[in-house]
């Protein structure tokens, strides 16, 4: 795999590895670098197929790849200490593949809107499995539909707050099907997070457009695993989802106590979320 392009790299301290999502780059994370560049070494790659890095057309663009590709550029920078992957959407689920794969390497795995899915036939409540169901229907017709898909994603592009936040073109369109298909679709994420040795936060809005609360209610059973729930938030980061992301890094998820010494809870840490 070819070492990744850095985007960005601001601040001085303990190492934070940004991932962007599927059809993003770095710009992601605009509103997160300004909180923690401050305290952090803040390293923000382009995904493989994505932003200014390589797109080589023989990859498949699966989890493994995308691993592999942050692998090798995480040895090109020769970090010495453990640090902090913040993933936002697919770089969440790729964040967790890392993780797993390397877990003397990272000390802390921050999952910002993560697309973590199963079958349908493997969820029972009939709203969520239906939900499910629509989900991976969505992306089948939109990797199946490219004018379609280019047209509107252009649309999209000039209403959103972070300029290319979403950004699918001619030039990333087989890395954005393929990693679509590979990497959301056909995914390995509650197998890769029981794996993970690190405190694990998973932030998610409640007005995420891509969420299943079925499968999330599987993770915040998981051990070493911290749901964060913030309300009035979407898939994007947005500044307030940006002060939970700043929150999780700087007060990673060990089992957290509040004034009376009370561990607080996933509700309880939804309630705080809110309060930044």
């Amino acid at each position: 795999m070819p070492v990744l392009h850095i985007a960005a790299e601001r601040g001085e301290g303990p190492t934070v590895l940004l991932l962007h999502g599927i059809a993003s780059s770095s710009v992601t994370f605009h509103n997160v670098l300004p909180l923690l560049e401050r305290t952090h070494r803040c390293i923000a790659i382009d995904l493989l197929g994505f932003g200014e890095s390589p797109a080589p057309a023989w990859a498949n663009y699966t989890l493994a790849d995308h691993a592999a590709a942050v692998e090798r550029t995480v040895a090109s920078l020769r970090l010495r200490e453990p640090f902090t992957v913040v993933g936002h959407s697919m770089g969440a689920l790729i964040a967790a593949r890392y993780a797993a794969r390397k877990p003397r390497r990272v000390s802390g795995l921050v999952m910002v809107s993560p697309p973590i899915y199963l079958s349908p036939a493997e969820i029972g409540d009939a709203f969520e499995r239906a939900r499910m169901d629509f989900y991976l229907r969505l992306y089948e017709y939109l990797r199946t539909n490219r004018d379609f898909t280019l047209r509107h994603a252009a649309l999209v592009q000039r209403l959103l707050p972070i300029p290319k936040a979403v950004d699918i073109t001619e030039r990333n369109w087989e890395p954005f099907v393929k990693s679509l298909q590979h990497s959301i679709e056909s995914q390995t994420t509650l197998s890769d997070l029981a794996h993970v040795k690190a405190p694990v936060d998973v932030i998610m809005g409640n007005l995420d457009e891509f969420r299943s609360e079925a499968v999330l209610r599987i993770v915040e059973r998981m051990r070493g695993v911290t749901v964060r729930r913030v309300r009035a938030t979407n898939h994007l980061i947005g500044k307030r989802l940006a002060r939970a992301v700043a929150d999780a890094v700087l007060t990673p998820s060990h089992p957290r106590v509040s004034g009376d010494g009370v561990a607080l809870s996933g509700r309880a840490q939804y309630l705080e979320a809110t309060l930044v």
